[in-house]
């Protein structure tokens, strides 16, 4: 599960984004994305597939599944 939460944080990285600016897309406070870029919230469904429609990727890809 690891490698999730790192493709979350280099996805946002690669397109300059903060966590706040993330939250804020997510209707959520910046502490609690915080918690599920670092692993220490468990990611709601929801929230994983809003992320791979932001980015436009698979949710595999975000859970590591696939390359």
């Amino acid at each position: 599960m690891i490698k999730m939460y790192k493709r979350i944080r280099d996805l946002r990285e690669d397109h300059d984004l903060s966590q706040e600016q993330l939250a804020e897309y997510l209707h959520i406070s910046q502490s609690t994305y915080s918690r599920y870029e670092s692993g220490y919230l468990d990611i709601p469904s929801a929230v994983l597939i809003a992320l791979s429609q932001f980015y436009k990727v698979s949710v595999d890809y975000l859970l590591g599944l696939t390359d």
